[in-house]
């Protein structure tokens, strides 16, 4: 008997369904219905460029064909819109570059008075309304002659992303090593050869996430656009999409169109750069 007993095996316990599969299903599919909303006023957008003909209450939710007059419409009257945003925006990004990374670099690694009180004055810039800073840009572009011009408009979209690019890549900055710095000088490699030989490839990523979030603010800016142009020399595709919805309020074709067209920059960046935003973002959270 004691011989059975001790050959006797336990049954095992039941396994519990751990209900993952269900909740993963159901994570994605609530994932996919958050999704849809979100890109459903973008596929209306298209959706009503393909239909130029059709009222904006008249339109099919499925076109019917593909009609391209809308886009051809938009080119011919946004072209010139399209490359002036093209060229603010690439001229904002080498300007907002060129002075957040240094400024970045000095918080990070220099050993400065007050650096957590200038940071956080820098995150305080941006709490400030554009509406105030445009007036106030307004009157001093009078005095120095750079209302409706490229370089004015270019120094203003910049000020959106500087305070955003200093903050991320000071973060950055602080978790590259100091020996790294420190032996980089005593190779004979001095402040400025250090920053742009050492520094500036090791921050690639944080470089470009910066870079095209300054993009992304001066491609969609509309206050600065709107108050510091006075004239049709200088006049980006927001400010044009804006005219061009007064001139042709009954072509929500052409209107629609436009938008697209305006769309494509940058989701296209967004695309090509998505994996470096990622590492930009985090890079500096882990030390």
């Amino acid at each position: 008997m004691t011989g059975m007993a001790s050959t006797a095996r336990t049954p095992a316990a039941p396994t519990r369904a751990t209900g993952r599969p269900k909740r993963r299903w159901g994570a994605t599919v609530f994932g996919v219905v958050v999704l849809c909303v979100m890109l459903f006023p973008l596929y209306w957008m298209v959706n009503t460029a393909l239909q130029p003909e059709s009222g904006l209450l008249e339109v099919d939710p499925f076109p019917h064909s593909l009609d391209l007059s809308g886009f051809r419409s938009a080119v011919t009257d946004q072209g010139r819109n399209l490359l002036t945003s093209l060229a603010v925006a690439l001229g904002a990004v080498v300007i907002c570059l060129a002075v957040s990374a240094p400024a970045a670099y000095g918080l990070a690694q220099f050993r400065l008075r007050g650096t957590r009180t200038i940071v956080f004055g820098t995150l305080i810039t941006q709490m400030v309304p554009g509406i105030v800073v445009a007036n106030a840009l307004y009157s001093a572009y009078v005095d120095m002659g750079l209302v409706n011009s490229y370089a004015g408009l270019m120094l203003a979209d910049a000020s959106l992303g500087i305070p955003f690019a200093i903050v991320l890549m000071r973060s950055f900055m602080v978790a590259i090593p100091r020996e790294v710095i420190e032996a980089a000088e005593v190779d004979g490699a001095g402040r400025l050869r250090t920053f742009v030989r050492v520094v500036l490839p090791m921050s690639r990523n944080s470089l470009i996430t910066a870079g095209l979030f300054s993009f992304l603010y001066a491609w969609s800016d509309f206050m600065f656009a709107l108050t510091l142009n006075t004239t049709d020399d200088v006049k980006p595709i927001t400010l044009g999409i804006y005219q061009y919805i007064g001139a042709h309020v009954g072509d929500w074709g052409s209107v629609m169109a436009a938008s697209v067209l305006s769309a494509i920059p940058a989701a296209v960046l967004l695309v090509l750069s998505q994996k470096y935003i990622a590492a930009g973002i985090t890079g500096g959270s882990v030390k």
